[in-house]
């Protein structure tokens, strides 16, 4: 858990379980194959975060802006990745069979 707290920001870990719920979600519709799920994770994840920062975060030069979308896209690809690893790790891994 340390490590997540050391590349996402504090406040966005609640996007993490937000991923996962909305990939329990879109893996129970019949109009997303499973391989696509990450994907749209990563999409879902990536708004999420540009709608915190701009909440967030007054834009007044081209670099605050810049930096707005960096940190959008950072912190919302992170979080994805993190709900799909916890998926695999505790959901499907351990369901395995070798």
């Amino acid at each position: 858990m340390d490590i997540i707290k050391e590349f996402v920001k504090p406040e966005l870990i609640i996007l993490i379980p937000v991923l996962y719920l909305f990939g329990i979600a879109l893996k129970n519709t019949l109009l997303i194959k499973d391989n696509f799920v990450p994907f749209m994770l990563g999409i879902i994840g990536i708004v999420l975060a540009i709608i915190y920062v701009l909440a967030t975060v007054s834009i007044t030069t081209y670099q605050d802006a810049l930096m707005g979308v960096f940190t959008a896209l950072t912190q919302g690809i992170l979080c994805a990745g993190c709900s799909v690893y916890f998926n695999q790790v505790f959901v499907v891994q351990p369901k395995k069979e070798e």
